[in-house]
């Protein structure tokens, strides 16, 4: 059975830094694309980032891009998410998700891309 895990949240200051972690047991991920999305309080859960199975690509939304960064270490079946410059609008529950194919090259944004999703870790910036 697959599990994503998620840690690394807490509460940071604005301007501070996260490094959140997403690691598997179940699967290797090394074959599989990755993602991040989060959810704020009375909001829908949107698209955050995204790395090809390779590593070769990665995917941003607009309002993180050029502070987050997304990465995988396939060694340590982990996937990692740096969070820089935070804003308080970057406060949400923090979820991972992967696919359910292998070597899957479509849209990374979508929700219905990905199959197995982790609890979340809860991330609160403040101002």
């Amino acid at each position: 059975q697959v599990q994503l895990v998620e840690s690394g949240g807490g509460l940071v200051q604005a301007g501070g830094s996260l490094r959140l972690s997403c690691r598997a047991s179940g699967r290797t991920l090394s074959s599989y694309p990755m993602g991040w999305f989060r959810q704020a309080p009375g909001k829908e859960r949107e698209f955050v980032a995204a790395i090809s199975w390779s590593g070769g690509s990665t995917y941003y939304a607009d309002s993180v891009k050029g502070r987050f960064t997304i990465s995988r270490d396939n060694a340590k079946n982990t996937v990692y998410l740096q969070m820089n410059s935070l804003k308080p609008e970057d406060t949400a529950i923090y979820y991972c998700a992967s696919t359910e194919a292998k070597y899957y090259s479509g849209s990374f944004s979508l929700q219905r891309t990905y199959h197995y999703w982790g609890q979340g870790t809860q991330v609160t910036v403040s101002s």
